[in-house]
């Protein structure tokens, strides 16, 4: 598949057509997940520039950048920020890193990386139903707000494709060093 304009100077870039410019060194590939996530695996050759730092990233408007994250949104929203910010053209690989791998094509693990946030997030959010959800039925029935303060959390995350615990957990000193030696 060729790349396709979905707006102004914004393209979208299928698994093929990333590995062919990866393999001729005509672009540069930008990882937008958080570190822990880019730590655990990421595509060879990819420097990591999470999201939240885009700008900070000392890349110049004038590099070919193709931009992915885990699925997709990111991504998007990392291209959007690169056009805005001077890039005549940008591009975002389609699907993220699953097309990457769903295509047959090889990823960089790290198996003394953290665990991966959407894994700390069950854990979390699952501990925390559970805790409310024994306390509620032994000490008070208060504390079963708790269970259904964390369901209502894990509704508006599917819903708004936003994880406040997420965000929160990706602060976590372990989280922020992962990777650090590839950055």
């Amino acid at each position: 598949m060729e790349t396709v304009q979905t707006q102004v100077g914004v393209q979208v870039w299928d698994a093929a057509m990333l590995r062919e410019r990866l393999d001729s060194g005509e672009v540069v590939l930008v990882d937008v997940r958080e570190p822990v996530e880019y730590a655990g695996e990421r595509i060879p050759g990819a420097i990591s520039r999470p999201l939240a730092r885009l700008q900070e990233a000392g890349l110049s408007p004038g590099q070919q950048v193709v931009v992915y994250c885990q699925s997709g949104p990111r991504s998007q929203r990392a291209a959007q920020q690169l056009l805005a910010a001077g890039w005549s053209e940008v591009g975002y690989l389609e699907g993220g890193i699953l097309a990457w791998k769903r295509a047959g094509y090889p990823v960089v693990r790290d198996p003394k990386a953290p665990i991966s946030l959407v894994r700390q997030v069950q854990i979390v959010a699952g501990s925390l139903v559970l805790l409310g959800t024994v306390l509620g039925a032994t000490v008070s029935p208060w504390f079963l707000l708790l269970s259904g303060f964390v369901g209502a959390g894990l509704v508006f995350a599917g819903v708004t494709n936003t994880c406040a615990l997420g965000m929160l957990l990706a602060r976590l000193p372990y989280n922020r060093r992962a990777g650090q030696s590839w950055q």
